[in-house]
């Protein structure tokens, strides 16, 4: 008889348990859904593994009832109920709350400059693309500057600067968002990075490098000039990526800040780089019946300062760019900074005019009709 009744006590013991948790549950839920509550300390430690898991039944089974979120637990090694904490709801996985910008804002239409950032390298990739842009675009310039009368290629480029300066002050803009889309869709991975997080693109500089640099010198120095950006800044830049870890070349923070972050082999490679397309040009150069003064000897060493001069001109423009402060007298001002593109065709056209002075040769020589051919 004693035997017997042994397991009818426990089942009515796993009974009252089981109601007990499943009230307290209940009542839970009618306060009005707050923190949830510790679960119950076992009451002996022989059956804590039995209370653990009736609990845990309980609780699952009235959430499912009530269609209450319910929280998930597991019982612990010695018994008791450990919160493991309530499971995400699918549907918010699935859709992730959006703030109203989201869907009316530049992003949506993919305009965006920060999104557009996001696709971009920064200015440490080597960007192939960006360089053989970059020197198409030079060499195009250049031979508008042979073909077109100075009176007119100059006011020309003047409206196409101030163009490029009047897109870059609104692309920024709210309303103007898809200029950056435009610039993103013609010139692609040519972008970098920072000239989609706030900062000028190069084209504004380019355009206004090639205005000044027609505007000060004779037609020839002017194109010679031009080229030297076509040529020598990618080169250079291209020889200090691949260069960067011979360290002995770089130069750290430079002379306030001149060639900062650049190296000498880089220098050196864009001056070579040069050096050939220069000595074709003036080769190809209309001298007249007397010749080269001075022969090709000459030539070699006209060729090879003026490539110095692009490089040097290049190394001289620290990396990040010098940039105006946000402010001016508490006035904002545009994100301008000292950029190469513009920097480069300048002193390499003013070098040019140096050299010839130095070589004795005529500031009116004339190139070739093709400036190589």
């Amino acid at each position: 008889m004693r035997s017997r009744s042994r397991p009818a006590a426990g089942a009515l013991l796993s009974v009252l348990v089981v109601a007990m948790a499943s009230c307290a549950e209940s009542s839970h839920h009618g306060l009005g859904g707050g923190p949830s509550l510790p679960p119950l300390p076992p009451v002996g430690t022989g059956f804590g593994g039995r209370y653990a898991r009736a609990l845990a039944r309980a609780r699952t089974d009235d959430g499912r009832r009530t269609g209450a979120p319910h929280a998930h637990y597991a019982s612990t090694v010695r018994g008791g109920a450990a919160r493991v904490g309530p499971k995400p709801d699918a549907a918010a996985k699935a859709s992730p709350a959006r703030s109203p910008t989201a869907a009316t804002g530049p992003s949506a239409s993919g305009d965006d400059h920060m999104s557009i950032a996001k696709k971009l390298r920064n200015r440490n990739a080597t960007n192939l693309t960006r360089k053989f842009t970059h020197a198409s675009f030079g060499i195009f310039f250049a031979c508008l500057n042979q073909i077109i009368p100075r009176a007119r290629f100059v006011p020309g480029m003047a409206v196409v600067t101030g163009t490029s300066l009047l897109m870059e002050l609104l692309r920024y803009r709210s309303g103007f968002g898809w200029i950056n889309g435009v610039l993103h869709f013609f010139l692609g991975k040519a972008l970098r990075k920072h000239e989609m997080e706030g900062k000028f693109t190069g084209s504004f500089y380019y355009f206004a490098g090639v205005t000044a640099t027609a505007y000060l010198y004779p037609q020839t120095a002017a194109t010679l000039g031009i080229l030297q950006l076509a040529l020598a800044d990618p080169s250079a830049s291209y020889f200090g990526k691949m260069t960067r870890n011979v360290y002995w070349s770089r130069i750290e923070n430079g002379l306030l800040g001149f060639g900062r972050n650049k190296g000498l082999l880089g220098f050196l490679g864009g001056a070579l780089f040069c050096l050939p397309f220069n000595f074709r040009i003036f080769k190809m150069a209309r001298w007249g019946a007397k010749g080269v003064p001075g022969g090709d000897s000459a030539l070699l060493t006209a060729s090879l300062l003026l490539g110095l001069a692009g490089a040097f001109a290049d190394l001289a423009v620290p990396t990040p760019v010098l940039t105006m402060p946000k402010k001016v007298l508490g006035v904002p001002v545009p994100p301008f900074h000292v950029d190469d593109n513009f920097v480069v065709p300048i002193f390499s056209g003013w070098a040019c005019v140096k050299i010839f002075d130095m070589m004795g040769w005529d500031s009116g020589l004339a190139l070739a009709d093709y400036i190589i051919a």
